[in-house]
């Protein structure tokens, strides 16, 4: 299956270039060449975790390694790529399947496709990348196509927005391509795999300074694309102003996939271990996660408020992580890490799956409002019953409801940090949780329920059509079915083999220079 990998690029770069040729000449062959092409992404990713085991690696060009330096543009399909891949495909899918209907009110809907594809191509480009320039190739792909989809309304507040978010999104890509010029000034490589070797030689040998100067460095650009704190304050304006759908995309995938994960792929399976940084992460988890949550309770804008929402539980995330770096650097128990890990990971996908839901549903009701003041509605259960019950179960499921997935990945960062005797973090995960109960209910009482919607009955409100509900209720429905993942057997097949290659760090190193 290696000759499979380039096709998460290859497809959407096509279609892409298929839609911006042909979209001219063929009406709505956007709308239907893009939900094919996501839905096949699917199929792939899933044929991927199902049908290969291990490493996958394809080599551009068929270059071999040269007296054992690897000089080809590597392509690798491992666990926590594979995982990835399938949030990326699922969430996309659903987001586009969404936008077949919201995009009527746009005037150039051919460019929202293609810009929409460009996107994807980028974030999957990033995720099977072995080498770290391919990776900012690919993540200023991706990141130039949503400047533009946050700014797509060309609103004066989406353009203020993506305004913002373009010039911190600099800043970050500077960061990153100084470092990795430094990385190869250093190094003289840019296989991840291969600098892991020197970089741990260079280690060993006491020349530890320039690790940690390029590891705060690379925190705090990849820090600025996954809106970690302090590096958050482009994202409440940009995730808020995007057309819903992109909003969803923003939180639900791309933060991880050009910030959380390159933050996992490279301080696991690049950078030595040390505690210095480990802590360094996790604190700035910790400190993302009770920020953004008391940030969150005092919004009225339904879409700030979950684009705040979003920096408190990428902190989650990244808590889990980090608390896994710290117990395997300290030399405690690995199953202890192992465990915080697969919390980690299980609260990233299961946030893209409820934060996405959250978006589409707050997009539901701009649509048909066209307001996103809470305090300008009230009683929309009544007209947009659908909405209102998927937006009650993803607010159900963010703030770890059971028997909702939310519920489970933040029991096993909670129960991973109490076995690694971080007690503090683990209280302050528990309080974070209220405070996101207390958020959504707030949501629901003054979005859905505060009065009897006789205004919205007067104006002929009516539920949002069908392309739009089926995103949302399938999206319900996995809020639901994500629970199973904790299940050994079921987390066996989509988890673990990406805790493996973050607990077994060597094991990527070794397979990509032994080939």
């Amino acid at each position: 299956m290696n000759s499979l990998i380039p096709l998460f690029v290859i497809i959407p770069l096509g279609c892409a270039f298929l839609m911006a040729m042909l979209g001219r000449f063929i009406k709505n062959i956007n709308k239907f060449i893009t939900p094919i092409f996501m839905l096949f992404l699917v199929y792939l990713s899933l044929s991927f975790i199902f049908k290969s085991q291990g490493s996958l690696i394809y080599k551009v060009g068929g270059f071999e390694p040269v007296n054992g330096v690897p000089i080809a543009i590597y392509m690798v399909m491992d666990g926590l790529t594979k995982l990835i891949l399938l949030v990326i495909s699922l969430v996309g899918f659903l987001a586009i399947f969404y936008s077949l209907s919201y995009t009527k009110q746009y005037t150039a809907e051919r460019k929202f496709y293609v810009l929409f594809s460009l996107m994807i191509a980028g974030m999957n480009g990033i995720v099977i990348s072995g080498d770290i320039f391919n990776i900012f190739v690919f993540l200023e792909i991706a990141a130039i196509s949503s400047y533009a989809l946050v700014a797509f309304g060309v609103e004066k507040h989406q353009l203020e927005a993506s305004f913002k978010y373009q010039v911190l999104g600099g800043i970050a890509s500077l960061i990153i391509l100084l470092t990795i010029a430094l990385i190869y000034w250093n190094t003289g490589t840019l296989n991840i795999a291969d600098i892991s070797r020197q970089l741990t030689v260079n280690s060993q040998a006491g020349t530890n300074v320039f690790l940690k100067f390029i590891s705060i460095l690379l925190i705090a650009g990849f820090g600025l694309k996954a809106a970690i704190f302090p590096f958050h304050s482009w994202l409440p304006d940009a995730h808020s102003s995007a057309p819903s759908p992109i909003s969803a995309m923003l939180s639900g995938v791309l933060i991880k996939a050009i910030g959380i994960y390159v933050i996992i792929r490279l301080f696991f399976n690049m950078f030595p271990l040390s505690y210095e940084i480990s802590m360094t992460i996790t604190v700035l988890g910790t400190i993302s996660m009770i920020i953004g949550g008391l940030l969150a309770i005092g919004q009225w804008d339904i879409k700030r408020m979950l684009a705040y929402s979003s920096i408190s539980q990428i902190g989650y995330i990244v808590l889990g992580l980090g608390i896994g770096m710290l117990v395997l650097v300290t030399g405690g128990n690995k199953a202890v890490a192992a465990l915080s890990i697969t919390g980690g990971l299980f609260h990233l996908l299961n946030h893209s799956i409820f934060k996405s839901l959250l978006f589409l549903s707050a997009g539901a009701v701009e649509y048909r409002t066209g307001t996103r003041d809470m305090r300008k509605m009230g009683g929309l259960s009544e007209v947009l019953p659908i909405t209102s019950r998927t937006s009650l179960i993803g607010s159900l499921a963010i703030s770890g409801i059971p028997p909702f997935n939310g519920f489970f990945s933040k029991l096993i960062i909670i129960i991973a940090a109490i076995q690694a005797q971080y007690y503090v973090l683990a209280f302050l995960a528990v309080l974070v949780s209220v405070i996101t109960i207390a958020y959504f209910m707030k949501l629901q009482k003054y979005t859905f329920y505060n009065n009897d919607g006789s205004k919205w009955i007067e104006k002929k409100i009516k539920e949002v059509p069908f392309s739009m509900t089926f995103s949302m209720i399938l999206l319900s429905i996995l809020c639901l079915i994500m629970s199973l993942l904790i299940i050994p057997e079921v987390r066996t097949i989509f988890l673990q083999p990406a805790v493996d290659v973050l607990i077994n760090s060597a094991y990527y190193t070794t397979k990509i220079i032994g080939i």
